[in-house]
């Protein structure tokens, strides 16, 4: 619940700054302005995230990283506001319908089987994703699903308001610095 509340509050605070990206996303390439895609959510459960459209519409449904030249599919508020991470911005909407929370580990995608059957295993899957989360600060985008899945499975032993406190704290300052971000 806790979750929920903090989420409109900030819905409510950044809403200047959704209304700005949201006009710079429909200037350059008109609607829609958000992107959805089905994500795994608690339990192997999906549901659809909200994200800022980063992209082209024209650009395949795959994870970036399989894109031979990503960068001919990026907006170009896109390039910035993934580099700031402002394209997460809509994922409140997602902490409001109950799917995610603000630290957990970042929902895969609907076709990540790899990962999932690797967080099944370490029985991370029965924890609600979130914006943010313990591997996302320890490397995001530059380490491997093993590495990944046991720092998850590490959030999970140590999972705490302090610990939950110290990830979003953490978040921010890789926000600022850019740090992980590959596309």
């Amino acid at each position: 619940m806790l979750n929920r509340l903090f989420a409109v509050l900030l819905l409510i605070i950044f809403s200047p700054l959704i209304l700005i990206v949201s006009i710079a996303i429909l200037i350059e390439d008109g609607f829609p302005i958000f992107f959805t895609q089905s994500r795994v959510g608690i339990n192997y459960s999906f549901f659809h995230i909200y994200k800022f459209r980063s992209m082209k519409k024209n650009t395949p449904n795959v994870a970036t990283h399989l894109l031979e030249n990503p960068d001919q599919y990026l907006l170009k508020i896109g390039k910035f506001i993934r580099k700031t991470s402002l394209d997460e911005l809509p994922n409140l909407i997602n902490i409001i319908k109950g799917d995610m929370v603000f630290v957990g580990p970042r929902p895969a995608l609907y076709n990540q089987d790899d990962l999932m059957a690797l967080r099944v295993a370490a029985g991370v899957d029965r924890l609600k994703p979130g914006i943010t989360g313990w591997a996302q600060i320890n490397g995001r985008d530059e380490i491997s699903l093993q590495e990944k899945v046991k720092l998850e499975k590490e959030y999970m032993a140590r999972k705490s308001f302090w610990f939950d406190l110290k990830i979003i704290i953490a978040t921010f300052n890789s926000v600022i610095a850019s740090k992980g971000v590959k596309h």
